[in-house]
C-alpha cells in the first residue's frame, strides 16, 4: 500500500521557519538553467512514476559531507543525472537544488503510484520501525558554509585549463616566450620570461605548447588544435620599442612571470589569455534531440581511456552539444560467425551501451567530456549517443 505523506512535516516546517528562510534567502552561485526550471516544473506538479525510482531507492537520505546531486539522484532514480527530475519532485521545498547541504534529511514519499521528495531542513533524523523519526537541530552557521555541486568538481577542475582546443591556429600567431631570465632554458613558478607579441589589453595568460591537430575518425577533417597546457604566466611589464641614440629601433620584451608551471615553461611557448569561468558547466542534462557520434582523440598520451579520464568528441557547438550533456558510450559488437545451421555465416552481435560520458567544455567543432563510468577501455572510434 503506497505511504502517506508523513504528518509531522508541517509541524516541522513551522518550527523550522526561520532557518528555511536564512538558509533559502542566499542567492546561489551556481545558475539554474530555464530547462532544468521546465523539468522541475513539469515533475514537481505529481512527481514522478514509481517505475523512474531506483530499484532499492532509501525511504530517507541524510545528506552526507561530500554528497553531490549526482550521487543523491543516484540513490533514488534509475538515471543519476537527472537531478532536476529530483529537485522537482518538491520544487516548493528544494527551491534550488545547489543549496542542499550536509545535515539535511530526504524523504522519499510516494502516493498514488507516483513519488514525492520531501526535504527537511536542517534537521537530524532516526529510524523507528520504518518511520523517520526527526529531530529539529540548528545548522545554519554548518548549512551557509558548504553545498553540495552536482558532480564532484574535483573531477572536472583539473582539466578547465589542461584541456583546450582552439577552432584556428590561432597560438601560431599568438605572444610567445623568447628568452628567459639569467639565460635560463626551462622555467618554472616565480620565474621571469620575456616575451613578444600582441597581448591586447589581458594581465594573466595561459601557456601552451604547439598545437596538435584534432581530426574526425570519420571524415578525417580538422576539428581543431588541442593544445597541451603547461601553466599561467603573468604580464607584469609591456614591452617597447626605444629609439637608439643613433636612430634605430631597439626591441624590448614584455616582462612575464610564471605563476603556475604543471611542466617546465621554454622558449618557444605560447601565451594565450586566461577566459572567464563558467559554473553552468557542472550541470547536467540530456540533449533535447538525437544525438550522435565519435571519440576524436584520448587526452595525453595514452592510447585508452577509463573512468575518470578525459575524451575529446567529434561533436561540437555547431552540433548542439552543450556543457553538461550527459551521453552514453557504446561498444561495437563483435564480428562471429553462426555455426548452428547448415553452413556457417558471419554474424554481427549487436552493440552495447558500456559507459556515461559528461561533457564539461564545448568548442565549435568539439568536445570535451569526462567518462563518469565504463565497463571496458574507450579508444578514438568509438561511438556515444544522448542517453
Amino acid at each position: 500500500m503506497p505511504a502517506a505523506r508523513p504528518a509531522h512535516l508541517p509541524v516541522l516546517a513551522t518550527c523550522l521557519a526561520l532557518a528555511a528562510t536564512t538558509v533559502w534567502a542566499q542567492t546561489s552561485p551556481l545558475p539554474v538553467t530555464p530547462e532544468q526550471r521546465r523539468v522541475a516544473d513539469q515533475v514537481a506538479s505529481a512527481g514522478v512514476p514509481l517505475a523512474e525510482l531506483a530499484p532499492n531507492a532509501p525511504d530517507s537520505h541524510t545528506v552526507q559531507a561530500g554528497d553531490t546531486l549526482w550521487d543523491i539522484s543516484r540513490l533514488f532514480l534509475k538515471s543519476p543525472w537527472r537531478w532536476p527530475e529530483l529537485w522537482g519532485m518538491n520544487r516548493e521545498q528544494i527551491r534550488n537544488p545547489h543549496l542542499i547541504y550536509p545535515g539535511q534529511v530526504l524523504l522519499l514519499v510516494k502516493v498514488d503510484g507516483r513519488a514525492r521528495l520531501q526535504l527537511a531542513q536542517g534537521v537530524g533524523g532516526a529510524t523507528t520501525g520504518g518511520a523517520v523519526k526527526l529531530r529539529p537541530q540548528m545548522r545554519i552557521a554548518s548549512l551557509d558554509a558548504n553545498p553540495i555541486t552536482a558532480i564532484p568538481l574535483n573531477l572536472i577542475q583539473p582539466f578547465l585549463t589542461d584541456a583546450v582546443v582552439f577552432d584556428t591556429d590561432q597560438l601560431a600567431t599568438a605572444p610567445r616566450i623568447v628568452a628567459a631570465q639569467e639565460g635560463h632554458v626551462m622555467l618554472g613558478q616565480g620565474d621571469l620570461a620575456y616575451a613578444r607579441g600582441d597581448f591586447g589589453n589581458a594581465i594573466e595568460f595561459r601557456v601552451f605548447r604547439t598545437a596538435r591537430t584534432l581530426r574526425d575518425p570519420a571524415t578525417n577533417e580538422i576539428l581543431g588544435y588541442e593544445a597541451p597546457y603547461v601553466g599561467t604566466a603573468e604580464l607584469t611589464r609591456p614591452g617597447e620599442n626605444r629609439q637608439r641614440a643613433d636612430g634605430k629601433t631597439e626591441i624590448v620584451p614584455a616582462t612575464v612571470q610564471i605563476k603556475l608551471a604543471k611542466q617546465e615553461v621554454g622558449v618557444g611557448d605560447r601565451l594565450a589569455p586566461t577566459p572567464p569561468r563558467n559554473l553552468d558547466r557542472y550541470v547536467p542534462h540530456a540533449p533535447e534531440q538525437a544525438m550522435a557520434g565519435q571519440i576524436a582523440a584520448v587526452y595525453g598520451e595514452a592510447l585508452n581511456a577509463g573512468q575518470n579520464q578525459i575524451v575529446a568528441l567529434n561533436r561540437g557547438k555547431r552540433d548542439g552539444v552543450e556543457r553538461g550533456h550527459v551521453l552514453a558510450l557504446w561498444r561495437d559488437g563483435d564480428a562471429v560467425m553462426d555455426k548452428t545451421g547448415d553452413k556457417a555465416e558471419a554474424i554481427k552481435l549487436p552493440d552495447e551501451r558500456h559507459g556515461v560520458l559528461f561533457v564539461f567544455e564545448v568548442y565549435e567543432r568539439v568536445s570535451y567530456a569526462l567518462i563518469i563510468s565504463v565497463k571496458e577501455p574507450v579508444k578514438p572510434g568509438d561511438r556515444f549517443t544522448q542517453p
